[in-house]
Parts: C-alpha cells; structure tokens; sequence
C-alpha cells in the first residue's frame, strides 16, 4: 500500500496495487561516523500493496489504533501490517516516509541469527560449532584469551545462554561506544555458568556470533548481509552504524533499515526463509531460530517465541524502546513497528512491550479476525486514508530519553 507520493514536495496518501520500483546504483564506503554506508543495486524494493478489505481485513479497528496513538501522544514512527504478502496499513508519524529507516537496536540480532542461517546452509558453519578454536583460527592473537571457552558452542551464544558474563557501564560502555576493536573485549568476558544452563540476555553473545559470521563469509557481516541477505530482498536506504577500529560492525546493535524492509524480513521468516521463490535462508533454520532452546520457553537463536501473543503461533525480532517485528503464521501476516516508548530493565515486560501487545492483541488482531467479511468501499478506503494524513501530521512525545541514532534517516 503506497500511502505516501511526493508531488509538489507534499506528501500525498495513495494506494498501489503493484510493486513500486525503485532504481539506483551501488557501492560500499565508510563515513566519518563510523558507518559503512551501502547503496543498493536496480532491484525492486517494495511489497506490493491493497485495502484492508480486499483481503477480509476490518480497517476499523486499524483505524481506531491510529487514533488511539495519536491520542495518547505515543512516539510511533512507524506501523505496517502485513497480509498474504501485501502490506494493507502503513502508517506513519512525525512528518516521517517510506523511505526513513531507523535504528533497530536488537532486531539486528535477528538478522545476524539469519545471516548465520545462511552459513550454516552451505555447511560452513553449524550450531554445533566450538568457539574457541573457530576463533582463535580466524584471530590467533586471542587465542590465550579464549582457551578457558572450550566447552562455548553456537549455539549456546545464539541462544543467550553462553554463561559468560560482562559488566555493562551505562552510558560509557567500551562494547558500544568508540571501541577500537570490540572482539577483543568480549573473548576477554569470563565464564561464569555451564554453557546451555541457563538464559542470560547479554550483548557479549551476538559480538562473537558476528565474528564467527564474517570468519566463516570471510567478509566483514555488514557486506555478507548486504549481498546475501539485503540484496535479494531489495532493500534501501538502510545503513550498519558503530564499526569498531578494525572495520567490523556488531551483530547485536547497530542496524538501521526502513520500515518495509523490516517488514520483508518478517515476510521471509513467515515463508520459511523463501523469497519471491528463491530459498534465501534455508527452512529448516528458520523452524530452528523459532524452536524455544533449553534455557528459555520464549526465546529461541535470537528470536522471541509467543512473547507477544501467547494463544497463537507467534515469532519474531524486539528491539529496545520499542522496535518490534511480529510474524503471525496462522493470520498469514506480519507486523513492524519503529518507535520510542517508555522502557524499563524488565526484559519481559518493559512498557514499550505491554504498549505493543495492547496494539496487537487490541486492534491488529481482531481486525485479521472480524466477525463477518468486511465489505470494501470507496468509503472505508477514504476513512483509512483521512486517518493516515493525520497520523503522518501528528507527533508523538518520546517515551524515553533520546540520543543521535534514534533520529531518522533518509
């Protein structure tokens, strides 16, 4: 659903029923903000696109969660519903586009879990894999520094349960700000717990993953992601920021992408890692990212399991002050929203996370789920319409305090 066309340098709302296309040229460089920025090749970019009603959708409860959002001033930039691979409510706030992209703090590490799905793929790496010497071969110079984590596998890392432990300093923390090689800090964590045993949410884990990924791709992640992952989806506008001294990124943080690509990344993981026909991420991998591990009943390879809706199938990618993609298998829909809402230190159940299982749960879901098949006309399609001209005009308080990257790009 294309709601937003630029004529005249005001943003109209429209609907498309075809895929846009969007072209442009490629190539990789480094900026002065320690961001390897990345342009993409000619490749279509956007799902294509309908009414609510045209797929049995009720758009008035969409229409009464716009509102609702705007009436109670929360900071959402952006929320796309997605069904049967058509996006049928795109809404957007604060004067923002399709084409803003966002930070998407810990969804990356979902996509650092797909991209290691890929490896594992074409049998380069396996869950099974021991860190230690998978590391120490790809970076001899820590090779004393991991020799107390020979019993550390994959998958242990990929499920939060390494039983490594790191001590975050806020605010000044080395692992996230001006690090001149954040490898080095994280083989030098300590190991505290039996790998396996118990469910440790640390951003220590997805570092290593990361290192393991472009070890085994031989390329630094953010280029691995962008020709087999970001590519093939045709994706734009998107960016890998905090590149350390040595050039690599992180795979726990850092990532920024549009809100209709984060939306087709829930729409490869709702199709088994198939894209447009092409297998992109082996199947069985995704059924194993949204396989509860050992440690945790909700949490699989860096990927959350019914932790937003329990009475259904339910997986997905949560990021902190509310970055949420949502993949629904029995509604065959995904939703995506970017925003900042209010947090806590409560993983489970911070405020930015009960707002958006009231959203889900509330509104999306009883509109995939109305009494009878809504009737489409002229003017449900209008009603929708008025609701996302005003929510693009409408702006939000932030739930949280902000900082640099939480500013959209274009």
């Amino acid at each position: 659903m294309k709601l937003a066309s630029i004529v005249g340098g005001i943003l109209v709302p429209a609907f498309c029923v075809s895929t846009p296309v969007c072209y442009a040229q490629n190539s990789v460089s480094d900026n002065a903000n320690g961001a390897r920025a990345v342009k993409t090749q000619k490749v279509p970019v956007d799902l294509p696109s309908t009414t609510p009603e045209a797929l049995g959708v009720d758009s008035t409860p969409l229409i009464q969660l716009s509102q609702w959002i705007r009436e109670q001033k929360l900071d959402v930039r952006s929320l796309l519903v997605v069904k049967d691979g058509k996006v049928i409510f795109e809404r957007y706030g604060d004067e923002l586009t399709r084409n803003h992209n966002y930070e998407l703090y810990s969804v990356t590490k979902t996509v650092t879990a797909l991209l290691t799905g890929i490896l594992v793929g074409e049998g380069k790496l396996s869950p099974n894999d021991a860190v230690a010497p998978a590391l120490s071969l790809a970076h001899p110079e820590f090779s004393q520094a991991l020799a107390d984590k020979d019993s550390l596998r994959l998958n242990n890392l990929l499920s939060m349960s390494s039983g490594l432990y790191y001590q975050t300093r806020q605010g000044t923390d080395p692992l996230y700000y001006d690090t001149p090689n954040r490898l080095q800090l994280a083989v030098n964590t300590q190991p505290k717990l039996v790998p396996g045993t118990r469910f440790d949410y640390t951003d220590v884990n997805p570092v290593l993953v990361g290192a393991m990924v472009s070890s085994a791709a031989h390329q630094h992640e953010d280029a691995f992601a962008k020709e087999r992952l970001f590519e093939p989806l045709g994706m734009t506008h998107y960016r890998w920021t905090g590149l350390d001294g040595t050039g690599a990124v992180s795979g726990g943080w850092g990532l920024r992408l549009r809100a209709m690509d984060m939306a087709k990344l829930g729409q490869l993981m709702l199709d088994g890692g198939k894209w447009q026909g092409r297998q992109v991420v082996p199947q069985s991998w995704i059924t194993q990212m949204a396989t509860p591990s050992p440690a945790a009943s909700d949490y699989g390879y860096y990927c959350w399991i019914r932790h937003i809706v329990e009475d259904r199938p339910e997986f997905g990618a949560m990021g902190f002050k509310g970055q949420f993609i949502t993949v629904l298998p029995q509604e065959n829909a995904v939703v995506v929203m970017t925003s900042l809402l209010p947090t806590s230190m409560d993983l489970r159940d911070s405020p930015y996370i009960n707002l958006y299982r009231r959203m889900v749960r509330g509104y999306i879901l009883p509109a995939l789920h109305p009494a009878s098949r809504p009737i489409q006309s002229a003017k449900r399609t209008a009603a929708l319409r008025a609701e996302l001209k005003l929510s693009r005009h409408s702006r939000g308080i932030p739930g949280t305090a902000t900082a640099p990257n939480d500013t959209p790009e274009l």
